[in-house]
This record gives structure tokens, sequence and C-alpha cells, in this order.
């Protein structure tokens, strides 16, 4: 009876950290992009539910398009930093880091931007899609020596065939990825810029959170997927 009992505890257990996983759509002029938000990560998860619901990802556009590296969106660093600037008498809001080693820059992934702080703590307000290149075992081997930390077996066999961006792994927070609509990111990281990476044909974006119906729904089609 006892095994019973911390069987059904278990499962139950094992239902709500599922159902707790929430996912984020990316509602674009070049299609839709699908998020799903890691649980791992719940301060940037959360603080990324708050500002939706606050509007603050509403009509905003990629702003920063990187081929191969990176497509970042809403807020640009200057703006943020200048609106700091001019309220030194407030406390500086940010997320803090919550680097989780085996969330890391693979292609499709779900970054928070940030300046260069000491203690890595995120924008509140802005976004990237890691597009990336993939890598060879001689650029991970020197990119180990040079930060002093080892990738996993996996990390590097993803790079290696996704590909991502392996120079930003412990220094970055990952927060999601990309689960539906990578042809659209694509789409947009190839998009033609100006010389301050900025889209030459505006790319802009609003987000809506899916209801748990539709997490549900997803998760469901997910892991027919993997089957």
């Amino acid at each position: 009876m006892k095994f019973l009992f911390s069987t059904i505890a278990l499962s139950f257990l094992t239902f709500i950290c599922i159902a707790q996983t929430r996912f984020v759509r990316l509602v674009t002029n070049k299609g839709n992009i699908t998020l799903m938000l890691y649980d791992e990560t719940p301060k940037h998860r959360d603080a990324f539910l708050k500002s939706i619901r606050q509007g603050l990802f509403n009509d905003v556009a990629f702003n920063r398009v990187i081929k191969g590296f990176v497509s970042q969106g809403a807020e640009l660093d200057e703006t943020i930093l200048d609106r700091e600037k001019l309220h030194p008498e407030k406390p500086i809001l940010r997320i803090p880091a919550e680097i989780v080693p085996t969330l890391f820059h693979k292609k499709g992934a779900l970054g928070a931007g940030r300046n260069d702080n000491p203690e890595h703590s995120s924008y509140l307000t802005q976004i990237y899609l890691v597009e990336g290149k993939r890598q060879s075992d001689e650029q991970l081997d020197a990119l180990e020596k040079q930060k002093g930390k080892q990738f996993s077996r996996e990390q590097r066999a993803i790079y290696k065939t996704i590909g991502g961006i392996p120079r930003l792994d412990w220094d970055y927070t990952i927060f999601g990825e990309i689960v539906e609509g990578m042809d659209v990111a694509d789409a947009i990281n190839s998009s033609a810029t100006d010389k301050n990476d900025l889209p030459l044909q505006p790319i802009t974006f609003s987000t809506k959170i899916l209801s748990q119906k539709e997490g549900a729904s997803l998760r469901k089609a997910m892991q027919l997927s993997k089957s």
C-alpha cells in the first residue's frame, strides 16, 4: 500500500510539473513562432509571462538581426539604458540570472538580453532567438579551453548537427525554445538589414500566451512527433 501511494504521488507530481509548462506564440508579420518556456528557469518564465500580460511585448519589432547569429526583439539596449539613466533614483529592475548548464544556445533557443553586468542579470523587455551555425570539434575544443568549462556529449552532438552559438553559453540565460515555426525564425534571420543590423523592412510581432488546453494539445503533438 505504501508503495502504491508513493507511485500515485509521484505520478501526480509529474502531472503537475508537466502542466506548469507554458507556451507563448509570437505573431509576426512573417508568420507565427511558438515558444515553450522552461520550468527550470522560473524567474524568467514568470517575468516574460507578466510582461506579456502587461502588453510590453505587443507591437514590438525585431530590431537587431544578425544572420547566422541571433534575431533580437523588443527594446534595444540603448533605449533601456537611457531610460534607466533618466531615473537614477529608481532601482534597476532586472531578472536574476538563471544559467542552467543543460539549457544552452542551440539553434531555436530563446534567450534573455542583458548588458555587460557582472551578475549576468537580464533585461525585462528584450529577447533573442538563436540562429547560430554548425560547429566543429576543433571549435568546441577551443571554446572549452577559453572558458574553462566542458560541453556535454549532448551539447556537442547538437552543436555539430543543428548548430547554435556555444560561445554565449554560461553567460546568458536561456529560458525557452522554438517548438513551431522554425522556418519563420529562419526567414526573419535571413532578412536584409542596414549597417546597424536593423531589418530594411520592419519585422513586427505581438505575443499571445497559449491556454492550458492549447498547451496540452501542443504537448501531445510534440510527444507524437518524437515517437
